[in-house]
Formats: structure tokens, sequence, C-alpha cells
């Protein structure tokens, strides 16, 4: 039987929930992995198309940008007809994009790429809103960091499967100078899309709506998050923070490829996709370790210990 409408995830069965939690979570692999070959197609882009390394960073002004463009119509949308229906039109922007990808190969456009890239950018901004609200409210408010944390790590562990994968198929042999596999690799990430959108389709998620989990809310007696949004004081603090962080990711990502190569001690472009790899390893264990953490520590006082770590090494 279908689960009722208007639910929140303290009202869901056991299996229903860990159902619900799984496939959800399974849309945080989807961007991950279109993240981490989109950091080493920088480096592949600028020896195929002899560009130089701020050219190449249009791929990434493409990806976030359309974040930044495309995401607030994305949460209009969603909160007028639900998250399954964005989750819908996100798989199908990110298929979409991936499909385009072969084109640009074929006819060596790097316009089409970045075109393609930002067509993908929409579908996983689209998936972010959905699946980051979705893991959320799936659960008690109080361990929805934690949850949030859980779902985000396998984020991690296709972030460095995508730059192994390249190591072996972008910068090795005919294919360091060529787009061939570019092609094949991303017609794969469109059919995974393809997939999962099906998925979607047959099963039977639950929706849960902003009214439902205003009511949850209530009865759990937290105050923040009313009130104009100018007086929100920890979601305008936490858009700060998650600027800054992104910010530094991604400037780091994308050029880890080059610095690693430019070092001078023999790192060619596949063992420096392959080393990339494997910092992101780090990042994930991280994540994990930061699940466990957030089940004893309050979420605030981690970010702030974080932060003072940074800033001491930096």
């Amino acid at each position: 039987m279908a689960p009722p409408t208007g639910t929140t995830g303290t009202q869901l069965g056991r299996r229903q929930w860990a159902f619900a939690f799984a496939l959800v979570t399974s849309l945080f692999f989807t961007w991950g992995f279109a993240y981490g070959l989109l950091d080493v197609l920088n480096a592949h882009f600028q020896t195929v198309f002899g560009i130089s390394k701020l050219q190449s960073t249009l791929l990434q002004l493409a990806y976030f940008g359309a974040y930044f463009v495309w995401a607030p119509f994305a949460g209009v949308f969603m909160r007028r007809v639900g998250y399954k229906k964005g989750i819908h039109i996100g798989l199908g922007l990110y298929s979409i994009g991936a499909v385009f990808f072969w084109p640009s190969a074929k006819y060596e456009t790097y316009g089409g790429f970045v075109g393609s890239t930002f067509v993908i950018g929409c579908g996983l901004s689209t998936l972010e809103v959905a699946a980051n609200s979705y893991i959320s409210v799936l659960g008690t408010p109080q361990y929805a960091a934690a949850r949030l944390n859980f779902s985000q790590g396998f984020q991690g562990v296709a972030s460095f499967a995508g730059p192994l994968i390249a190591s072996r198929w972008f910068f090795t042999g005919a294919n360091a100078t060529s787009l061939g596999t570019v092609q094949w690799v991303y017609l794969a990430v469109a059919g995974l899309g393809i997939v999962l959108n099906i998925l979607f389709f047959f099963c039977s998620l639950p929706e849960i709506t902003e009214d439902a989990l205003a009511e949850e809310i209530d009865e759990v007696g937290i105050t923040d998050g009313q009130g104009p949004f100018w007086k929100q004081y920890r979601c305008i603090f936490g858009f700060v923070a998650q600027t800054a962080y992104v910010g530094a990711q991604v400037t780091i990502a994308s050029f880890a490829v080059n610095f690693l190569v430019e070092q001078g001690v023999g790192i060619d472009q596949s063992k420096a996709s392959q080393l990339f790899s494997f910092c992101q390893v780090t990042f994930t264990v991280g994540r994990f370790l930061g699940v466990l953490m957030l089940n004893f520590i309050d979420p605030a006082l981690l970010l702030a210990f974080y932060q003072d770590m940074t800033l001491t090494r930096t």
C-alpha cells in the first residue's frame, strides 16, 4: 500500500523509512560522481583543446553558475508540487546534460561541453535541493545533521571514484589527447540517471510536505527559522560558512591535477588523478567520522571546532 501523503519521517515505519532513506541517499552519489569527473576534465581539456587554466574553469563556472541561477526556481517549484517531482526533473536534466557530452566530444566543441555542464548543474542543483531537504525531514530534527553527513558521505565515495576512472581512461595512451572515452563515460552517467528516474517513478516514496514538517517542528518546540528570513541568523551564518567552504573546496579541487603535475617530481596527469582520488578518500573518511561525532556533539560546536582548526593551519 502506498504511504500516505503529508507524512513526516518520524511517522514512517522502519522498513519504509530505510527504503526511502537509501533511495534518496543514492542521489548524493550521482552528483559526487559528476563533480569528481568535472575536476579532472579541467586538466584533460587543457591538453585536448589547448586552452589555458583560466579558460578551463569555464566548466566550474557553468556548473556552479547553474546552482546560483537555477536552484531558487527549483526550490519554489518543489515547495508547490513536492520533492518527488523535483527529483524527477533533476534526474531528467542530469541525464540530458550528460547525453549532450556525446556530440560535444564527437565534434570537439569546448563550448558544447560548457553548455552541457550547465544543464547537468541545473539537474544536480535540483537534486541537491530535493535530497538535502528530504534527508533533513526524514526523521527527528535532533539528528538531521547526522543523517545529512552520512548521506553526503556517499557523495565523497563517488568523488574519489571519478578521478580513479579518469586516471585509467582519460590520461593514458591515445586517450590522453582524445575525447573518445569521455563520450562513453558520460553516456554511462546518463544511463545511471535514467535508471534512477525509473526507480523513483515506480517506488512509493512518501511525499513529505512543508505543512507536515511545520507541525513536527512545533511539537518539538523548535523556534529557529520562524519569522522573516533576515531575522533567521543561523540560516544566514550557515549560508556564509557554506559559501566559504565550497569556494575553498572547488578552488583546490579544480587545480589539484595541474598542481601535482607542475611540481617537477615526475608525476604525470594519470598519476596526479590517482593522487587526487586518494585525497578525496581522506575527505570521505572525515565525513563518516563526522556522522559518529554528531551523535554526541552539537553541530554548531563541531562546526566552530573545525573552523578553528582550519584557521590555525592556514
